[in-house]
């Protein structure tokens, strides 16, 4: 039961300390006991074959005990810290050497021969390199024999743990068993009895009764006060604020006061296990209880703050289930009684480590808190299940998370039949395996459900947003809860049998790093890249800042080349920036050259277009055809450049629609650009008058109107072409410059209405198209309609519209003349 206890103590640490506990003791525990600066050089390989040496010994026999392997693991561990900094030592200087070596050519061929000089050298450097390397590569071989022992210590306790959950004991149901479950809870409760009786027997003990005895009923009174009426206060002060709806941050208020719930009974206990370790009667096994008495209370009471937080029927922050009131209080007992369950089985474990219980009074005093314990989980499990089946409604979008939450019930429910099915037959480890892990694993996640939730009021609250449910979809609150659930997986895994050397040799191997050619990447390189980069990035967007709003203003560059220089500036600080975290983490990227190559005929045929799309934003940006501002048209899209960026160029019509065109288009394609030297445009409007007009005054008043807009540009003109006779009319033009041409629409708008109010006034007639029907031959057409007879009719409705009668005429015999007279056959 020691390890129920030190699981208790794990989850609930984690409850109060928050969920980064777990991450830095991890981190804590896997850092060297004893490293020092000396460690730093060569280690002392004498030290390291005596502890290898015993390592093996041990593993070769198999008789050391858990513990003993424990602690000859962690020793290992401190020396392959050791070792792997030692595979470092004289880095630089090795590859000053091989840089000399290189500069000195490639080696001569067999059968070839070089300067004597140049030879006698390259054999001394070689010599030199030899001896620097020597210890790096005794290190690398001690690290691996290192590492390999530690695996091996791994792998033995693994199986001897799971030999111990297959092993078979003593079934419970037995009745022989019975009595010796009785006896030894007897035995032990007498024995803590007796310490007692033998401290008051002797005279000191009772001077030290009599002395602390103020102190001890001042911590009694205080202990009954806290534990009888604690909660009581904090669940009204919560209460208080929960009414209180309509102050701000009254979500997370509540909730930081109602952890008073489990601190204000927690030290009641405290002052309980103090008042009696302070009468001096208190013996080995019952001074270890009350040690132990405020961590087990911790977890009864944790149990019921979680439950009343996790089923809240009314709280001023969303609800986490939606459930009938009768369900809610169900659930809230149900979660209580698991934490008794809990720690009355912590209680159990420890007493009967005290008192050295035989197995068979382990397995009957121990079955009936599994069988409980199994009940509970069945019953949990089903209203996990109704939760899985509510519907969420259209106001709350949660389907997910309760099929989830159905799934984790249907798993409760089977381990809960599992586990005292298991303890009934005998298998006792196995029994207290699927019920108490399965209840642990119950509360830490109904734990991350209420810091999850604590997570949206905070973010409510600083937000200022009312809407909690909101809140709770947001992207930062939804990025921090699964943070949070990440940092409980470590947990999770200490709840299911992991051990603390488990993750620390996970946490060892995540900063050792990985091998690439001849360089060993760490995390600590990426975080030396990620700072150094993030400094260079932060460097060049403050230029590009500066650059953008004070220096480039004050200069004559158009906007358009001011944002060129800017972008250009922006990539070249990017790619001066990576290449100096590079440098400075000790990335060596050299090996990765092959493989770059051989990945980049790949890519290159992959990313063609994108590419072609780069080098085009490129060249755009630097010869600048185009600007920011400027009127194109390109490939049947009209419109103003908003943006140039390396890929696309983004282009607002007039339509206030956005048109992404590839810079590719822009560089190979045709592209008129309608501002890009001056604003200066010409607009050409098409006037046709009728026949007979008089031409020269037509073009005097269409010169008079060009000539009188605000907009029209005195050099050059506005000019009148006659361009000929029309069909229909004398047609002719009128061709105006503007001093802005991104007026152009509204000039010719205003210049249509000028022409048509002047030629109204002068009388000057605008002509449309029309056509006039010749018949030829009527009389024949007549005759012949009537030698034909009217045709048969149908029987003629009441009501229906009868169609006029229709001249016959005949194929061909219809005109159709021109002004001039002229048919068409």
């Amino acid at each position: 039961m020691s390890r129920v206890l030190q699981l208790i103590a794990l989850v609930l640490f984690a409850a109060l300390a928050g969920p980064l506990a777990a991450p830095m003791a991890v981190a804590q525990q896997a850092a060297p006991a004893g490293a020092t600066d000396a460690d730093a050089g060569l280690p002392d390989y004498e030290a390291w074959e005596r502890v290898a040496s015993r390592a093996e010994e041990s593993l070769s026999t198999g008789l050391a005990s858990d513990q003993a392997l424990s602690e000859l693991r962690a020793e290992l561990a401190d020396w392959r810290t050791r070792l792997l900094n030692a595979q470092g030592i004289n880095a630089s200087r090795i590859k000053t050497l091989r840089e000399q070596i290189s500069a000195l050519g490639p080696a001569p061929a067999e059968g070839e021969t070089e300067p004597e000089e140049i030879a006698r050298r390259r054999a001394e450097l070689a010599r030199q390199l030899a001896d620097l390397q020597a210890p790096g590569l005794k290190a690398v071989e001690a690290h691996s024999r290192a590492d390999g022992m530690i695996r091996e210590i791994d792998v033995l306790i693994r199986e001897r743990q799971t030999s111990k959950l297959l092993e078979l004991g003593p079934t419970p149901l037995n009745p022989v068993n019975w009595a010796n479950g009785a006896q030894a809870l007897r035995k032990a409760l007498s024995g803590m009895m007796a310490e007692v009786a033998d401290a008051w027997a002797t005279p000191s003990g009772r001077q030290t009764f009599r002395e602390d005895l103020p102190a001890t009923l001042l911590f009694l009174a205080m202990a009954a006060v806290l534990l009888a009426r604690g909660r009581r206060w904090v669940v009204l002060l919560s209460e208080r604020l929960i009414r209180s709806t309509r102050q701000r941050g009254a979500a997370v208020s509540s909730a930081l006061v109602s952890l008073g719930q489990i601190v204000v009974p927690t030290v009641g206990l405290v002052l309980l296990a103090a008042a009696l370790g302070s009468t001096g009667l208190a013996g080995q096994q019952l001074g270890t209880i009350l040690v132990a008495l405020p961590v087990i209370g911790l977890t009864f009471f944790a149990a019921r703050w979680l439950g009343s937080r996790v089923f809240a029927e009314h709280s001023v922050s969303r609800r986490l289930f939606d459930l009938r009131p009768e369900r809610m209080a169900e659930a809230r007992f149900l979660s209580t009684g698991m934490g008794l369950v809990v720690a009355l089985a912590g209680l159990l474990g420890l007493v009967g480590e005290l008192a050295a219980f035989s197995s068979e009074a382990k397995a009957v005093l121990g079955f009936p808190l599994v069988v409980v314990g199994g009940l509970l989980l069945i019953r949990h499990g089903q209203i996990m299940i109704a939760q899985g089946r509510t519907d969420p409604g259209p106001d709350q979008q949660r389907p997910y998370r309760n099929r989830v939450i159905g799934l984790v019930g249907r798993a409760a429910i089977m381990l809960g039949v599992i586990g005292p099915t298991l303890g009934a037959i005998g298998y006792k480890e196995a029994a207290d395996f699927f019920t108490y892990p399965p209840i642990l694993t119950l509360a830490l996640l109904g734990l991350l459900m209420v810091l999850q939730r604590f997570v949206g009021d905070v973010y409510n609250l600083v937000t200022g947003h009312d809407d909690a449910e909101g809140a709770g979809e947001a992207l930062i609150p939804v990025l921090l809860g699964l943070v949070l659930a990440v940092l409980a997986l470590p947990l999770l895994a200490l709840i299911w049998g992991a051990r603390v050397a488990d993750l620390t040799e996970i946490w060892a191997r995540f900063l050792a790093g990985f091998t690439l050619g001849d360089t060993r990447i760490s995390p600590a390189d990426f975080l030396t890249f990620a700072i150094i980069f993030g400094i260079g990035y932060g460097m060049t967007r403050l230029v590009q800042g500066t650059l953008r709003t004070t220096v480039l203003p004050k200069t004559k560059i158009d906007p358009g080349g001011q944002t060129a220089i800017v972008s250009g500036l922006g990539y070249v600080g990017l790619f001066l920036a990576a290449l100096v975290a590079i440098t400075t983490a000790g990335i060596d990227l050299s090996s990765l050259a092959i493989v770059a190559g051989a990945l980049s005929v790949g890519i290159g045929f992959g990313l063609r277009t994108i590419v072609e799309n780069f080098v085009s934003g490129i060249i755009l940006l630097i010869e600048r055809p185009i600007s920011q501002g400027d009127w194109i048209e390109v490939g049947g899209v009209m419109g103003i450049v908003q943006d140039i960026s390396v890929r696309s160029t983004r282009i607002q019509t007039f339509d206030r629609t956005d048109v992404i065109v590839p810079n590719a288009d822009l560089v190979s394609g045709q592209v008129t650009n309608w501002t890009r030297q001056n604003l200066t445009g010409r607009v050409i409007l098409k006037v046709g008058v009728a026949y007979g007009s008089d031409t020269r005054k037509v073009e005097k008043i269409l010169r008079e109107i060009g000539e009188s807009h605000p907009l029209a540009m005195v050099n050059p003109p506005p000019t009148v072409v006659f361009q000929g006779f029309g069909a229909d009319a004398l047609e002719f033009e009128l061709r105006v410059v503007l001093r802005d041409i991104n007026y152009g629409l509204s000039v010719r708008t205003e210049l249509n209405h000028e022409i048509a109010r002047r030629f109204a006034e002068e009388g000057i007639e605008i002509p449309f198209a029309q056509r006039d029907i010749w018949l030829r031959n009527p009389e024949a057409l007549r005759t012949r309609a009537r030698s034909a007879g009217p045709p048969e009719q149908p029987p003629r409705q009441e009501d229906e519209p009868q169609p006029e009668p229709q001249d016959d005429t005949g194929p061909g015999e219809m005109d159709a003349d021109g002004p001039d007279g002229g048919g068409t056959r």
